[in-house]
């Protein structure tokens, strides 16, 4: 804890001379009455109001010495802390096309990836991960990270109106999606470094196809493990109507589980067909029988006032001290 205002304190020294004070005062003002004999009062039982005349004075005291920790006004420190974990890097790519909208699995394709992988994502606290979404047009929505808050509130947004709207093509370029991520974990010095890529369809776009995306991740030490998301046959569709509503139809299920199995033999990784919502969650036993790597993360906190616990004990002191004063230790001049 630091205080913004520390001159403040100086004023606690002030504390001194009036305790002091107090003491040798309080002799000097003490009622006395004189008897010719102290035999009598031998036993008569003491008050327990004795042990509590010098209560109040020690109440203002702690009001007084609160008041002036206000003034300083206390705060928690603003620092950064480094410190060692064990962890991979994984960038997940996820599918984020129109059709990603069908309901053969629960409540659809696109929320059944996002719970999964936000599953994935609060169950590896260490690990570096990062968020690259595509459908014709791959970008990265959130590089890689160890803070998993920040993340995951990320992962809240992604949505499939962003082609369902125009504001990208929509389509599946699987081989932009890989070539994203592969970008954001050629640098890392991490002894795992591993995509999640998430999809429903084959590539029909993009510049880069998903057997260069494989070579390049090959080369770079990068396993994919390909996560083909889909009923067999075909799926629900809810197609929106021009009036409003919703109107549904039967899209066939085309997933090119070759070439996504050719890219996992490729670089490593592994193919999952996940017709379900349980089947997603295979995923995770692979990813963390993977050997960890010994990463630095840097962790920042910053500064919040930290005054009111020391008000509220200001308040309570000057009260009960008031409470004390007016009740059992009320003195009648």
């Amino acid at each position: 804890m630091v205080f913004a205002n520390s001159i403040y304190l100086f004023l606690l020294l002030l504390l001194i001379p009036y305790i002091v004070w107090h003491f040798m005062s309080r002799r000097k003002k003490e009622p006395t009455l004189k008897v010719p004999d102290t035999q009598a009062y031998r036993f008569i039982p003491q008050s327990k109001k004795v042990y509590l005349i010098q209560m109040p004075f020690f109440l203002r005291l702690i009001t007084f010495t609160m008041i002036i920790l206000v003034l300083a006004r206390p705060q928690t420190s603003n620092r950064w802390k480094d410190s060692e974990v064990s962890g991979i890097d994984v960038m997940l790519a996820v599918d984020i096309s129109t059709s990603m909208l069908s309901e053969d699995l629960s409540p659809n394709r696109i929320t059944a990836a996002k719970n999964v992988a936000s599953e994935f994502i609060a169950n590896c606290p260490n690990d570096n991960i990062g968020l690259t979404v595509f459908a014709a047009e791959a970008f990265t929505q959130c590089p890689l990270t160890t803070d998993h808050a920040s993340l995951l509130n990320m992962f809240k947004g992604v949505q499939c109106d962003l082609a369902a709207n125009g504001l990208i093509d929509d389509g599946t370029a699987i081989g932009m999606g890989l070539a994203n991520a592969i970008s954001r974990l050629k640098a890392s010095k991490a002894k795992s470094k591993v995509i999640i890529l998430i999809t429903d369809g084959s590539n029909n776009k993009g510049e880069i196809s998903p057997q260069t995306a494989a070579e390049i991740a090959h080369v770079n030490g990068i396993r994919v493990y390909t996560i083909g998301v889909g009923t067999n046959g075909t799926a629900p569709y809810p197609f929106p109507l021009p009036g409003g509503g919703v109107k549904y139809v039967q899209l066939p299920v085309e997933i090119d589980s070759q070439t996504l199995i050719d890219i996992a033999n490729r670089t490593g990784g592994k193919f999952y067909r996940a017709t379900n919502n349980r089947e997603l969650r295979r995923i995770y036993d692979d990813i963390g029988k993977l050997e960890k790597t010994k990463i630095m993360v840097k962790q920042y906190s910053k500064h919040y006032e930290a005054y009111q616990t020391f008000g509220l004990i200001a308040l309570l002191s000057l009260l009960l001290e008031l409470l004390l004063r007016n009740t059992v230790l009320r003195r009648i001049p």
